[in-house]
């Protein structure tokens, strides 16, 4: 009658967290082995320096602090306008101390994507340029790499994501 919690199992997408300093890095990759309650975990791990440093500076508000402490799939878009530093992740995580939420496949695959194209640069470029020819080549530098995305809803989303900052008028 009713369905039970989907188990952690090789293939699995997950969204996790590990603590650095006082906030969190964001750990999205896939389950590449399960052993009880230490589960392996092959992607990427992402650091939020420029929303660390936008908080650091006061410059940000108690949505970006929820963001950095109690970070889940569905809020770090929002801290990856800002320039972030990522690298492989392949390490076991122990469930007893770290949380690994399920995530769908597309949600990973548009995170990586993100990662990958250098997205945070390049709207984080536009955020903290000045109005003026700069600004605007930075604008121009982004929706040509938005015109050349090939995966449509990471495309989507990243206008989505501009439109919202009103980046691109």
């Amino acid at each position: 009658m009713f369905g039970k919690k989907p188990q952690l199992k090789e293939g699995l997408h997950v969204f996790s967290v590990k603590k650095n300093g006082e906030y969190n890095d964001f750990i999205f990759g896939v389950v590449t082995g399960v052993e009880g309650r230490r589960v392996g975990v092959n992607g990427i791990i992402i650091n939020p320096v420029g929303l660390k440093n936008k908080v650091s500076q006061g410059k940000a508000g108690e949505r970006s602090l929820e963001i950095l402490k109690s970070p889940n799939p569905d809020n770090v878009i929002l801290a990856l306008v800002y320039r972030v530093e990522h690298e492989n992740f392949a390490e076991v995580l122990d469930l007893d101390q770290n949380k690994c939420d399920l995530i769908p496949p597309k949600v990973y695959q548009m995170i990586d994507g993100w990662i990958r194209e250098s997205l945070p640069e390049l709207v984080n470029n536009i955020l903290s340029l000045p109005e003026g020819p700069e600004r605007d080549q930075a604008k121009r530098v982004l929706r040509q790499k938005m015109d050349s995305l090939v995966d449509k809803k990471l495309k989507r989303t990243l206008y989505s994501v501009c439109r919202s900052l009103k980046i691109l008028n």
